[in-house]
């Protein structure tokens, strides 16, 4: 295995001691970032006093990034098909 890299991460006002992959630092500095981000939003736009319920609200908003890419790719994926098949159905008949 390669080297680890000690690194600490500021989150919602706690620091996070990680040992990591050197390749895993830019990605894990980024994903800190824009949660510290989407915190001081939420607790700009909504009256939050509890931390807790605005990193849930984060965890929510990032979740749901996930999921819809998820459906959208799933969609994507259903239309080429279709697509394909439509494409095929074409050759076949010309070919015939």
């Amino acid at each position: 295995m390669g080297k680890k890299l000690k690194i600490k991460l500021s989150i919602a006002d706690r620091i996070y001691p990680l040992t990591i992959n050197p390749n895993q630092e830019e990605g894990l500095r980024k994903a800190a970032k824009s949660i510290e981000v989407m915190i001081k939003q939420f607790e700009q736009s909504y009256a939050v006093r509890d931390k807790q319920d605005v990193l849930a609200m984060c965890a929510l908003q990032f979740a749901t990034k996930v999921e819809q890419k998820t459906i959208d790719k799933n969609d994507d994926m259903d239309t080429i098909a279709n697509r394909l098949n439509e494409l095929n159905d074409l050759l076949y008949d010309n070919l015939s």
